[in-house]
């Protein structure tokens, strides 16, 4: 993997798109085992607070495809 698709160069692409979006995307500090299988993100209305995508059936419940997919969902051309 090339240092431009790593994990750490994808948040940091995430997280411009998500400041653009108005909402915060948040990363568990003390993982589980839960969360070490699949999750770790949440991703927060920047005003409200509210939680948007990552507390469904526990917190940090996201994975990083997921909200990748969830700020590409509304097809507004946000990609870099």
């Amino acid at each position: 993997m090339s240092r431009a698709n790593s994990d750490a160069a994808r948040m940091r692409r995430l997280k411009r798109i998500a400041t653009r979006k108005g909402v915060t995307i948040m990363t568990i500090l003390k993982s589980t085992p839960r969360t070490r299988a699949h999750g770790g993100y949440m991703v927060r209305d920047a005003q409200s607070k509210a939680i948007l995508l990552g507390n469904a059936d526990y917190e940090f419940s996201a994975s990083l495809d997921e909200v990748d997919d969830y700020l590409s969902a509304d097809g507004s051309g946000d990609q870099e």
